[in-house]
């Protein structure tokens, strides 16, 4: 503690203050702009900046990014009785099988259900396979989890990658809770909010790579769910506006998960975390949370500055409902669909060397011809750790069905994956790029997603290379895999359903479009919920 003399010797080191009301008498106010009472606050906030050199408070017009998925959601009219509408039938029946599959692993049920134990909701969500009602918001994250767990919904490849049908997770949830408050919410509904939120989640990928900055591709599905979700609670353009650019400001998901050596279950939840969030999102707004108009682009604080390497959003093509209409479905094989062709191609290498009488171990070495993408993505050595990471290497889903001529979900189970000759082949296994491959992946015509098998055998003999471009769920092969789309439709639900029950289920959804797309939404859920 000072004492007295230390306290006037300090005090005598420094200057007296002026006085307040002095020293505001001291300032040269010449040069200042006026700032009257009854000028405009846009007049205010123009001289406040120039006077300070500050940040503009001044509110810009929204971003025109948001504005043209604001304008698609709310006007653009969807052909009711076109391509899109009937993909959209078929993507609708096979995302919910998928999640119905998933519930068979109890890695993927242990997640479900309310937050409190034994919570049900009144007029709540009702998730597909069971029997939980949940709000929203947790109905978004059930269902949109169970849909990715497999791997096994569509897919649509371009700069960025993705898995359009996950945004099922928080359409479905909303549409099935406004359904059972008394709101008119039809199966054909459904369809266009799924038409329109593949076509943003697409539209944004096809130009645009997020996973080059280390994002995960889950972002378009927050943004697209937003989005449609808006319109569906009764949200104005406006304020569609205000919920999209709450999303892109929402702390974004990183691509760790999904590579080597951090590969995890969080890849299969991912999905469903962007659909909570996107529904959460869209309430919050209806509530009267406002919007960041220049989320994207303002200066330094924005997403492209941010997390975007200053790039502003690239596009293709005008929103409509190509993506819809161009969407890969997995229908043979629940596999990372970058190696969708390379199993394809395995199986018929495996019947070739039935045929020859010789099996995977006279295999010398395996040669994979791929894209680009498949490269940076599933190309991976070593040891895998789990289920996460074995469906995402291209070696494991290629040696697999090369030694036992089937691949299945069950394919990537730990006691599955403890059989030796599985890594020993693996490490026979190598890709190299096919140039080729890399381009005609990203031409519009073709979106084509190759993959090419070269055999040799320990005896020197090298077998034919199987090359296959186009997987069967692919548009072009789209007439062959309807038919196998239905088969395996019909699969996932045999596990939940007697036959009675899975007779009118695929009565309903394969007979006449007219009744089955007029069919209440909540009625639809009910078909598949458990008591």
């Amino acid at each position: 503690m000072l004492n007295r003399a230390s306290s006037r010797s300090l005090l005598r080191k420094f200057p007296r203050q002026i006085p307040l009301a002095s020293s505001f008498s001291t300032l040269n106010t010449s040069k200042r702009p006026s700032l009257t009472p009854f000028a405009s606050p846009s007049i205010r906030a123009r001289n406040m900046s120039a006077s300070h050199g500050g940040e503009s408070t001044l509110r810009p017009e929204p971003d025109k990014v948001l504005q043209d998925i604001a304008d698609y959601v709310h006007n653009f009219q969807i052909d009711p009785t076109g391509l899109a509408m009937k993909t959209a039938s078929l993507c609708l029946i096979d995302t919910i099988g998928c999640g119905l599959e998933a519930l068979r692993f109890p890695e993927c049920t242990k997640l479900l259900g309310p937050v409190v134990e034994g919570t049900v909701v009144p007029n709540g969500t009702k998730v597909p396979g069971t029997s939980y009602q949940l709000d929203p918001i947790r109905g978004a994250f059930n269902i949109g989890t169970i849909i990715r767990w497999l791997d096994f919904n569509d897919c649509f490849l371009a700069a960025e990658w993705g898995h359009p049908s996950d945004n099922l997770g928080a359409i479905l949830a909303v549409a099935d809770h406004l359904a059972r408050q008394g709101q008119s919410f039809a199966v054909k509904d459904l369809l266009e909010g799924m038409i329109k939120a593949h076509e943003i989640q697409g539209g944004l990928a096809l130009l645009n790579s997020f996973n080059r900055v280390g994002l995960d591709h889950v972002v378009l599905v927050k943004v697209a769910s937003t989005a449609v979700v808006s319109k569906m609670l009764g949200l104005n353009r406006d304020q569609t506006i205000d919920a999209i650019s709450q999303a892109w400001v929402d702390g974004q998901s990183l691509r760790t998960y999904r590579h080597a050596p951090n590969t995890g279950p969080r890849k299969s939840w991912a999905a469903g975390d962007a659909c909570s969030r996107a529904v959460n999102l869209a309430l919050l707004v209806k509530k009267g949370e406002k919007g960041l108009p220049s989320v994207l682009t303002a200066k330094t604080w924005g997403f492209y500055d941010v997390l975007f390497k200053g790039k502003p959003f690239e596009f293709q093509i005008p929103f409509s409902s190509y993506i819809m209409e161009n969407v890969l479905f997995k229908i043979s094989y629940p596999a990372e669909f970058h190696a969708q062709t390379a199993v394809e191609a395995a199986y018929i290498v495996h019947a070739k060397l039935k045929e020859l009488g010789k099996t995977a171990e006279d295999i010398k070495s395996v040669r994979i011809r791929t894209q680009e993408a498949a490269i940076r993505i599933i190309d991976k050595k070593g040891p895998l750790d789990n289920f996460a990471d074995r469906d995402h290497a291209i070696n494991y889903m290629v040696a697999y069905p090369l030694i036992f001529g089937e691949l299945t979900s069950e394919s990537y189970t730990d006691a599955s994956a403890a059989d030796p000759r599985i890594d020993a082949l693996r490490a026979k296994i190598y890709c190299v790029e096919d140039k080729r491959f890399s381009v005609e992946y990203h031409e519009p015509s073709k979106r084509s997603i190759g993959n090419a098998l070269l055999v040799e055998l320990n005896d020197g003999t090298v077998l034919d290379e199987v090359e296959v471009e186009y997987p069967v769920g692919h548009k072009r092969r789209r007439d062959e895999g309807t038919p196998l789309l239905i088969e395996k439709f019909t699969r996932h639900i045999s596990h939940h359903y007697d036959v009675a029950h899975q007779k009118k289920i695929l009565d309903i959804v394969t007979g006449d479009s007219a009744p089955f797309w007029n069919l209440p939404v909540d009625k639809f859920t009910d078909l598949f919920v458990k008591p």
